[in-house]
């Protein structure tokens, strides 16, 4: 996972190293010296980013295991020449229905979640628009490698009710579409979207 940014790289390789050491290592002076690097990286990133040291252990070097990117959905629910969106609550931007996608979760599961929690509809998901590095297509980047996946999405039923993560629910055409949250929608992503719903034989885009 590329940052285009060299001294997060090096943080970003680092930490990768540090926690796929710890995972694998058997020798206690050997994990001594990965959680070493492990510390290094995230000195390193709070030194770049100014964040509180503790804050950065906690994003950058929370996971445990093998070092793998996280998954995140989207969902592209279309009518009548519009697509639906969110207001999150807590950047006062708009984008598709989505989120983090939980442990128990298939993607399209998640999906299905993530749409009825956040706009209140019922949902199936019917098109894997694509799979996309996030930091090849979103900002700011990010120094944990995340995919998304976006879904295209028959509503089945529901209505938007109040919720904790967002606070209004509408459809817009492209030609009109609201602040976009970037780092979870782009214009482009969502001009895609709309390609893929008028295109009968949509073929999924991947990196």
């Amino acid at each position: 996972m590329k940052t285009n940014d060299q001294f997060t790289d090096w943080a970003v390789a680092l930490q990768s190293v540090a926690q796929n050491g710890l995972k694998y290592g058997k020798d206690v002076f050997d994990r001594e010296r990965y959680q070493q690097v492990r510390e290094i990286a995230a000195q390193m990133m709070a030194a770049k980013t100014g964040l509180p040291l503790e804050k950065i252990r906690t994003l950058f070097c929370g996971d445990e295991g093998y070092q793998t990117p996280k998954i995140e959905t989207r969902a592209a629910i279309i009518k009548d020449g519009q697509i639906l969106l969110v207001h999150e609550k807590l950047s006062d931007d708009w984008a598709l229905p989505g989120g983090w996608c939980e442990a128990n979760l298939s993607t399209m599961e998640n999906c299905i979640k993530e749409a009825k929690e956040e706009s209140g509809r019922d949902v199936q998901p019917i098109k894997l628009i694509a799979l996309q590095d996030r930091n090849k297509h979103n900002s700011p980047i990010r120094a944990t490698g995340i995919m998304k996946a976006f879904y295209l999405c028959k509503v089945l039923g529901g209505e938007f009710e109040a919720n904790s993560e967002t606070s209004d629910c509408r459809y817009f055409s492209l030609d009109n579409l609201p602040q976009l949250s970037l780092d979870r929608n782009t214009p482009e992503q969502i001009k895609m979207c709309f390609a893929a719903a008028q295109d009968p034989n949509w073929q999924t885009k991947f990196d």
